[in-house]
């Protein structure tokens, strides 16, 4: 008997599919052996075809298909595992030990690989504001395969990084299919993090919209497409077309899976009162309880009879006394009315008023209204501010000048928030943050409703121009840009609502994006020596921490990075607990008999030692028993919940 160890790449999305296949179509499969000798799935096509019937498309010769130059790459690419871990930052964080909000540096693709395990099915709602493709823009560059000459040919441009980014111009002969492959791939993982009634709003223009609603029809399914909203950006829109002012960008939404929610706009407020009839109902007779009526006329008695048109009569039933603006008597009226008695009453008791105008015409007017659903064109009418305005308002909180080109405005992320994403505990993704509109607008919705929504921000560090502003006034970067401003708007909301505000999560943990903790130990059997044998001893490259090993452990066991966590000394050995059990970890020190006693009252879900730390095999054989008669754990118990790295 061994311990398992922890996968050191991510999830493979090949085999991902294929487990969701097998979900399905059991029958289909058969099992074979990996290259490690271990029994994988494998599908039956013969099988599969026989269930599917005549609905394979395959060798037909005219099918309808929405391609271009790199999309079976860019498959491939989202699918394929990665060695990379995320490294935790306190020293750039805000309240790490309390928040949950996080802010993550690094390829957005890799990163949302990086988070597949520990958010899949988590996420409630998606927003990005990716480059529009002007021929102007940055594109990720993802072909990892290259050559470092080859790279430095295909990007034209680099930077010391590591050449994760090119200038995507007009004059490259794959425009669309660059910027087409860029979006793909991130889309397709990242809609494995949605929860099944998750949303996605996209951010867009002209240029690449129609190749981002193909594209998002074939990731989310084209009945899974919700609605294009028209956002008014810009009052005074640039004078660069002889033809149009392009004042409107679009904003494109998905859900994961169809769900009967009802998307709510803004509440309805109207100065003018609505009719209580509708010409095509039927004549039903209404009892208005003594003063529940407002007259828009001097006191006195009304007597009975029909009053309006012919067309549209209006019959009281017995004399109206109206005192002191109201009436003094219950009275009956009938009408070609919207509303039952029933409907009428319940409506009395939740503050509606009723009028009647001189020439006896009800109407009424709601205490409040239910919010609506949302018009699919957004601007000031519904409280959503333009560029211009959102410029001034990043510009004001930086006391500098255009620190960020064409922020988008927090009013239009609270807006689209409020769709259909409840205020407790959904999480809110960005993996196109720039300047953090986002994590802004989401500590702006949890100030005003108190709700505990939580945000993740993933931005690559793509380097700001040596003429900007934004470098002028010190930022190397767009990630220091956007922690900046969370930092500040978070301190802002709360300074100008200190009583309500007491416990809003205004932090988050920072991590960055770097290669792997673990040596690459493989050698060729000729290749072995003595230096090379003693790195199996000790697999983890020497500037990792504990905190770097336990947040990779998190990532690969599918635990969430926002959780408290705290940290006990046994006999030498730092104990590492994640919210309260959900995983413990020990990565020093030779693990004693009292480490385990204190670990099994953590009762723990899952734990977690360094390789190193068993001095001999012996050891390793003994862990089953101390964790079988500490916990009371059975064999397989033991080999689920317990892994080395």
């Amino acid at each position: 008997m061994i311990l398992e160890h922890l996968d050191k790449q991510t999830a493979d999305g090949t085999a991902q599919n294929l487990e969701a296949l097998y979900q399905l179509f059991p029958s289909c499969f058969t099992e074979s052996a990996d290259a490690d000798g271990k029994v994988k799935h494998a599908i039956n096509w013969e099988k599969l075809r026989e269930l599917l019937g005549d609905n394979v498309a395959d060798g037909e010769p005219e099918v309808y298909d929405f391609t271009w130059v790199g999309k079976r790459a860019a498959q491939r690419e989202a699918m394929a595992p990665i060695r990379k871990t995320l490294r935790p930052c306190p020293e750039e964080s805000v309240n790490w030990d309390t928040t949950q909000n996080l802010y993550i540096e690094g390829d957005n693709l890799e990163v949302l690989k990086l988070l597949q395990n520990s958010y899949m099915g988590k996420v409630k709602m998606i927003y990005i504001d990716p480059p529009y493709n002007t021929g102007n823009d940055f594109v990720y560059h993802d072909d990892f395969h290259l050559t470092q000459k080859e790279e430095d040919v295909a990007a034209g441009v680099f930077n010391e990084e590591g050449q994760r980014m090119i200038k995507n111009t007009e004059s490259n002969g794959k425009f669309h299919s660059d910027w087409c492959s860029m979006i793909y791939s991130r889309l397709m993982v990242a809609r494995s993090l949605l929860t099944d009634d998750g949303v996605l709003f996209i951010s867009i223009d002209d240029n690449e919209v129609e190749n981002l609603k193909k594209i998002c029809d074939e990731v989310f399914g084209e009945k899974n497409f919700v609605g294009q909203w028209n956002w008014f950006k810009s009052a005074t829109p640039p004078n660069l077309s002889k033809k149009i002012k392009k004042n409107i960008e679009y904003v494109i939404c998905y859900q994961k899976g169809g769900n009967n929610n009802t998307f709510t706009g803004v509440k309805k407020t109207s100065s003018s009162d609505d009719p209580i009839t509708k010409p095509q109902n039927t004549f039903k007779e209404l009892k208005f309880r003594p003063g529940s009526i407002h007259a828009k006329f001097p006191d006195g008695i009304v007597k009975a009879g029909v009053y309006g048109t012919a067309k549209f009569p209006n019959e009281l039933l017995n004399d109206l006394i109206i005192e002191k603006g109201v009436n003094k008597n219950e009275v009956v009226f009938r009408n070609r009315f919207i509303w039952v008695q029933d409907t009428l009453d319940s409506q009395l008791d939740n503050g509606t008023r009723i009028n009647l105008s001189k020439a006896l015409v009800i109407s009424y007017k709601k205490a409040d209204y239910s919010a609506e659903v949302p018009p699919n064109f957004i601007d000031d009418s519904v409280n959503v501010e333009t560029t211009e305005k959102a410029g001034d308002a990043l510009d004001k909180m930086f006391d500098e000048k255009t620190i960020f080109d064409y922020p988008k405005p927090v009013s239009l992320i609270q807006y689209l928030t409020n769709f259909d994403t409840p205020k407790n505990n959904s999480i809110i993704l960005d993996f196109f943050s720039g300047s953090a509109t986002t994590a802004h607008a989401i500590m702006n919705l949890n100030a005003e409703d108190n709700g505990t929504r939580r945000f993740i921000m993933i931005q690559w560090p793509e380097e700001t121009s040596e003429n900007s502003e934004a470098y002028k006034a010190g930022y190397k970067n767009i990630c220091e840009i956007g922690k900046k401003r969370i930092r500040r708007a978070g301190k802002k909301i709360k300074e100008e609502s200190p009583l309500t505000t007491q416990d809003l999560d205004i932090g988050f943990r920072v991590f960055k994006c770097d290669d792997s903790n673990y040596k690459d130990v493989a050698f060729a059997p000729k290749d072995y020596s003595q230096e090379s044998l003693d790195l199996f001893v000790d697999n983890i490259k020497e500037d990792r921490t504990d905190l770097d090993l336990l947040f990779d452990c998190m990532l690969r066991w599918g635990v969430t990075l926002d959780l408290p966590m705290t940290k006990t000394k046994v006999g030498g050995c730092t104990i590492h607990n994640v919210n309260e059990g959900a995983l413990v970890a020990c990565f020093d020190g030779v693990v004693t008999e009292a480490v385990i006693d204190a670990i099994a009252e953590m009762y723990p879900a899952k734990v977690v030692f360094r390789d190193s730390s068993f001095e001999e095999a012996a050891q390793k054989m003994n862990i089953f028993e101390l964790f079988k008669q500490k916990c009371g754990w059975d064999e397989q118990e033991v080999r689920n919940n317990v892994r080395v790295i």
